[in-house]
């Protein structure tokens, strides 16, 4: 039987995102990548949501199996989401295939892909 996965991104206020991924390995994650970026929301988004927003940001993108997803986004929203000072939200998206994840070789699909 298949493992199904789910991609998890959150995006955090700059110098957050060791506590993110903290929080999301105590929820069972094991790792995750981070990337540097800088948001465009604008002053309507501030007082819309009567928050700051800083414009620089880390992106940690986690790939987690999915009967645990519910409990890392839990355990990110805890740990770095909008009441914290990390600011983060986080979302996730299903994932159909993965490769890398263990050694055996993909199979060829029907139509030769």
């Amino acid at each position: 039987m298949d493992t199904r996965y789910e991609a998890i991104f959150c995006i955090v206020n700059a110098g957050f995102s060791d506590a993110a991924m903290d929080a999301a390995r105590k929820a069972g994650a094991t790792g995750g990548t981070i990337l540097k970026g800088r948001g465009t929301a604008g002053r309507e988004a501030e007082e819309a949501f009567k928050i700051h927003i800083q414009p620089e940001k880390e992106l940690l993108m986690l790939l987690v199996p999915a009967d645990i997803k519910d409990k890392v986004l839990r355990a990110l929203y805890d740990g770095a989401g909008l009441d914290t000072a990390g600011q983060g939200i986080a979302f996730s998206l299903p994932v159909e295939r993965t490769v890398g994840l263990n050694r055996k070789k993909p199979e060829k699909e029907e139509n030769g892909e």
